[in-house]
């Protein structure tokens, strides 16, 4: 079980690290979904993200002023992704070797 959550956690590693520099959204576990630039992720998938704006800035006035953020991995629910920069055929050969992996 360990070696593969260790496994899941690379191979999601690569594929943001594949993405730095592209324009992603951010949802956190508290309903705050951030927008930006991805600078950096780590193997803790850990996401760094600059040139910031939030999609409810109304609800979350204080965020206004605030440019670049560190996001610690474990509150993040969903990273929306570019559509036209993610490699379709990437992920799955990625999710088969993944199944592979997991029945044996």
């Amino acid at each position: 079980m360990a070696l593969q959550l260790q496994f899941l956690r690379t191979l999601f590693y690569s594929f943001f690290k594949s993405l730095v520099g592209k324009e992603v959204v951010v949802e956190l576990k508290n309903d705050l979904s951030i927008c930006g630039t991805l600078h950096s992720v780590d193997q803790y998938l850990n996401i760094k993200l600059t040139d910031i704006s939030v999609t409810d800035p109304d609800k979350y006035p204080h965020m206004l002023s605030v440019k670049n953020c560190f996001i610690r991995g474990s509150v993040v629910r969903y990273v929306q992704l570019p559509g036209d920069e993610v490699d379709t055929q990437l992920l799955q050969d990625a999710a088969r070797k993944e199944a592979v992996v997991s029945t044996r």
